[in-house]
């Protein structure tokens, strides 16, 4: 007999790993839950810490504040976006998020499609652009940021 669809993720299939940037709390990939579409993470971003500017080639996002404030770039605009406040992000275009702030922020970054195949299921996601221009200079007047890989 086979296994039901998985529908449901509980805290504990939350899968916790930390990245260059952050500490991520996974609540939807396929290997917990049965979509092929959506990727969901919980990430927490220290104070003074940021992802600077990348891209996923193929992927939309959402990211969605839950705690704190994030200097939320997309292409060359930003804003302060607070608790309850989203920015979306077509794939492609290149964004950053920021924390210059005194308090971790916490937000959700919701990502379509979880599974890429075909052209460009290869290429790399994400992509850091921060090296280059204009996304080298675009903070030049703002808070430096710090990776969690720096420490």
């Amino acid at each position: 007999m086979s296994e039901p669809p998985r529908r449901f993720v509980l805290e504990e299939h939350v899968i916790s790993e930390r990245n260059d940037w952050t500490r991520n709390e996974w609540l939807c990939r396929p290997d917990l839950a049965d979509s092929g579409k959506l990727l969901m993470v919980r990430a927490r971003m220290k104070p003074g810490h940021c992802h600077p500017f990348h891209l996923h080639p193929h992927r939309e996002e959402i990211i969605h504040v839950l705690e704190g404030r994030a200097e939320q770039w997309v292409g060359d605009i930003h804003r302060i976006l607070r608790p309850g406040e989203v920015a979306v992000i077509p794939a492609g275009v290149a964004h950053g998020t920021y924390n210059p702030f005194d308090e971790e922020l916490v937000f959700h970054a919701i990502l379509s499609p979880a599974v890429l195949d075909g052209p460009g299921a290869d290429d790399e996601d994400p992509r850091d652009v921060s090296d280059e221009e204009p996304w080298r200079s675009m903070r030049a007047e703002r808070p430096p940021c710090r990776l969690l890989c720096d420490e």
